[in-house]
């Protein structure tokens, strides 16, 4: 069996934390002449045990496993998170999962990490690495300061994008599939495509905010995006993601498109008149080409 220097871990939103663990899984790999390997899973281990509940993740499955191969990785494992899962002792996740099943011979656990029903110590896992056959190897934090990926949700949660892009190392990011929407934006003036975000994807707060937008094609325009209920257009309690491609001409519908959210241009309010609206959508646009031509 082929072997592999690896290192686990959730990884949501591959964040800037992450991305030096994994630059140090590289390092260790090449040490020892072995191919690089991450485990992650296919689920958030509390639907295991609340199978009602519904995660607000940084990254889905699919966009998480992009982040990683960006990474230059190896190998990507991706574990269903099942019940038996969850009550592995670590000694067992190392023994039958790891060596018998993945082929892992090093293993780089982050300095904060840990793994195995009921957990363990850093000189536990050293121990039990050797009783499988396993080096563990403890990984350096990154220097400077503390990056978790439950911070980057509290900043994505109160709209404060320039810190969540800091944070992560690229611009949040919403993928969807446009979906028929209300239609209304043409009528204003500003056609917007209806997103359709994976209801697991955490959404910036209400408000609206300026955007990249890259189309399937590749191409990259300029936008202003809509997180919200649209009070002035009497929307109800439904949230919607509506984006609006500054100049584009044409029909994205059923496309999917990646929504690189750059800052938040104001909150979402009621106005008096649609006209009001197509004021204030007009200077949303202004605003936007201005921040966007200057990042």
């Amino acid at each position: 069996m082929k072997q592999y220097t690896a290192t686990i871990g959730f990884f949501d939103g591959v964040h800037r934390g992450h991305r030096c663990l994994i630059e140090q899984l590289h390092e260790v790999a090449d040490k020892c002449s072995l191919d690089s390997m991450i485990i992650t899973f296919d689920r958030h281990p509390r639907q295991v045990v609340m199978t009602d509940y519904v995660p607000q993740l940084l990254s889905t499955l699919p966009e998480k496993e992009l982040l990683l191969r960006r990474t230059g990785v190896q190998h990507i494992e991706v574990l269903p998170f099942t019940e038996s899962l969850r009550l592995m002792t670590a000694l067992e996740f190392m023994r039958e999962i790891l060596v018998r099943r993945l082929g892992v011979a090093v293993l780089l656990m982050g300095y904060d990490h840990r793994f195995g029903h009921g957990g363990g110590t850093m000189e536990q896992y050293v121990h039990w690495g050797q009783e499988v056959g396993i080096e563990v190897v403890s990984a350096r934090p990154l220097e400077g300061e503390t990056i978790s990926s439950s911070l980057i949700r509290d900043v994505v949660r109160r709209g404060d994008m320039l810190e969540a892009a800091r944070l992560l190392g690229y611009p949040y990011t919403l993928i969807g599939q446009v979906v028929p929407g209300h239609r209304v934006g043409r009528t204003l003036g500003f056609p917007t495509a209806n997103i359709q975000v994976p209801r697991e994807k955490l959404l910036p707060s209400r408000g609206v905010y300026a955007v990249t937008v890259t189309l399937p094609d590749g191409t990259l325009w300029k936008g202003v995006l809509n997180v919200g209920e649209r009070p002035t257009l009497h929307n109800g309690n439904d949230v919607s993601v509506e984006v609006h491609l500054i100049d584009f001409i044409g029909d994205l519908y059923q496309m999917q498109l990646q929504i690189h959210v750059v800052c938040r241009l104001r909150e979402e309010r009621l106005f008096a008149s649609t006209d009001e609206l197509r004021r204030q959508i007009e200077d949303d646009c202004r605003r936007a080409s201005t921040i966007l031509n200057e990042v």
